[in-house]
């Protein structure tokens, strides 16, 4: 298979003569790279592209699977990135999909020897076995947005050639060209331009490269497995987490919600990751990351691409980032014989309009108040009767279907009204009824609610003017 080339080593072969060795073709691309470096004015990201393009020109390819033509075409071939003096960045809306590999022995056809005789089952440095994280990002310099879709591992679908399966089990049928197949088929025909596939054993490497991530751990959890070697130990509350306590976190679904649970906690890790190592200072460290997880990773993405959409990260406000997970249902315990998210084809197709750009069969009005289902999570540690004039504000402005559902466990400064959904306007009508807190994007909410309200501090300097405004 012929390994995609950055348009900068392109224009650096062009120039060069076939008399030349590697030595002196990899010497003038840093002598050309540091030109335009200059001439693009663009201090930091500029200065990180090219040292990344340097390391492509030397270094192992980051594609590792062997694709054949046909599955090539499955994805869009058409440049994402501006050429020579404009390599760093995005040109035009981008679908990336993104898949986290957990892959045992058994899961692939030649499992290493020395894993036969363990009493355990070791994660295995392979992209063949189930993809048990799946998510589809969008990232758009039209909108100025990022947008990550989280599809669940056990969405009921049909996987061309294979019947309806769980969602994760295409990788191991056709890898990434049939998942990036069902994935489009399921979201209504959604273009898919590049894929990324990380297993276990990077992820952990990649936190560390990136000096770990501090988050709230929602409870305590605890489990064992020995079969898979996965031990999970971590206390409730804010704290740093390394690679490997980030994984427990990250691979924990002991809990009432199981896979969505744990999908909740990956939008919350990588929201905190998004904030701590998403700036010009942490991206200058790329290549360092680069290469300590590129054995971990298989993409079509070349390393200028990369640069692009790293480049088009550190821009975007943190605000216009936006975590949505594929609307759907729990299977009921009689319906099918073993547990599946049952995927919600309107929920998907108004997810896919609002946020993907793809047409709706008619047009969608906005959602009545009435209709809304609003949760709220108390984070301030009070009772029920101090959300009292909450809940009266929200009724007087025509929401009817409210409830207090389960405390949110972190304690917050500032109230979160998330679009659970990915209503962001319902979100953003709830906040102006109130008149404090800050939308979210994403779902970590309630797992019932359209929007959900985790109620922060901020709640009770605002209480009494809310209480003031009721009785006018």
């Amino acid at each position: 298979m012929t390994i995609q080339r950055s348009s900068a080593e392109e224009n650096q072969s062009g120039k060069a003569s076939k008399s030349s060795n590697k030595i002196s073709q990899n010497s003038k691309s840093g002598r050309w790279l540091w030109f335009w470096v200059g001439m693009s004015g663009i201090a930091m990201v500029s200065a990180t592209a090219g040292a990344l393009l340097a390391v492509s020109l030397t270094s192992t390819p980051l594609q590792q699977a062997q694709l054949s033509a046909k599955d090539e075409a499955v994805f869009d071939s058409d440049r994402i990135s501006g050429g020579v003096l404009r390599f760093s960045e995005l040109t035009r809306p981008v679908n990336l999909l993104v898949m986290g590999m957990s892959v045992l022995p058994p899961d692939v056809q030649n499992a290493p020897e020395e894993t036969k005789n363990l009493r355990y089952l070791p994660q295995v440095n392979s992209f063949d076995g189930l993809s048990d994280v799946m998510l589809l990002v969008k990232f758009d310099p039209e909108t100025k947005k990022i947008v990550m879709l989280s599809i669940p591992r056990d969405t009921r679908t049909e996987i061309e050639g294979h019947g309806v399966k769980k969602i994760n089990s295409a990788n191991v049928e056709g890898g990434p060209a049939l998942t990036a197949k069902t994935v489009s088929n399921l979201l209504g025909g959604a273009g898919i331009d590049r894929y990324v596939r990380i297993n276990v054993l990077g992820v952990g490497k990649l936190i560390d490269a990136l000096g770990g991530v501090t988050v709230y751990v929602p409870k305590d959890m605890k489990y064992q497995d020995d079969s898979q070697h996965l031990y999970i130990n971590l206390k409730a509350g804010k704290q740093h987490l390394n690679g490997d306590q980030t994984l427990q976190l990250l691979r924990f679904r002991r809990d009432e919600l199981g896979d969505i649970g744990r999908i909740q906690r990956q939008q919350m890790v990588m929201r905190a990751l998004m904030d701590q190592t998403l700036n010009p200072a942490t991206v200058a460290q790329l290549p360092k990351v680069l290469d300590v997880v590129k054995d971990h990773i298989d993409t079509n993405l070349t390393v200028e691409e990369l640069v692009a959409l790293m480049g088009f990260g550190v821009r975007t406000n943190r605000s216009n980032m936006q975590m949505l997970m594929l609307p759907g249902r729990f299977s009921g315990k009689s319906e099918y014989d073993a547990s599946y998210w049952l995927p919600n084809k309107d929920g998907i197709a108004k997810v896919m309009a609002q946020h993907f750009g793809l047409e709706l069969e008619e047009e969608q009005a906005m959602a009545d108040p009435g209709s809304l289902r609003v949760a709220i999570q108390d984070s301030t540690g009070g009772d029920r009767s101090n959300l009292q004039p909450l809940i009266r504000a929200l009724e007087k402005s025509g929401y009817r279907n409210i409830y207090v559902a389960k405390a949110w466990g972190e304690p917050l400064e500032v109230t979160h009204i998330v679009a659970q959904q990915g209503d962001g306007d319902s979100a953003e009508s709830v906040r102006n009824t109130l008149g404090f807190g800050e939308v979210r994007v994403e779902s970590t909410g309630n797992i019932g609610s359209d929007i959900s309200i985790q109620v922060g501090q901020d709640w009770l300097q605002q209480k009494s003017i809310l209480e003031e405004s009721l009785t006018k």
